[in-house]
């Protein structure tokens, strides 16, 4: 299985930078960025957070792919 990310999509309908992003989620720009291209999987707390900011469940933020 893989994780997929919908992060980048869901910040520009906010209209937000991967910068705002990360200010309002409490972490670097480059987090948001390694994230953004499945570098690096967040933990369950910063999802919540990122999810929290973005204004959607977790659900429709991460999902899980079948290979």
């Amino acid at each position: 299985m893989e994780l997929v990310n919908h992060i980048n999509p869901l910040r520009k309908r906010k209209g937000m930078t991967q910068a705002q992003l990360a200010q309002a989620a409490g972490v670097s720009r480059k987090t948001i960025n390694t994230i953004e291209n499945s570098v690096f999987i967040p933990s369950t707390v910063l999802a919540l957070r990122l999810a929290r900011v973005l204004e959607a469940p977790v659900e429709d933020i991460f999902e899980l792919k079948e290979e």
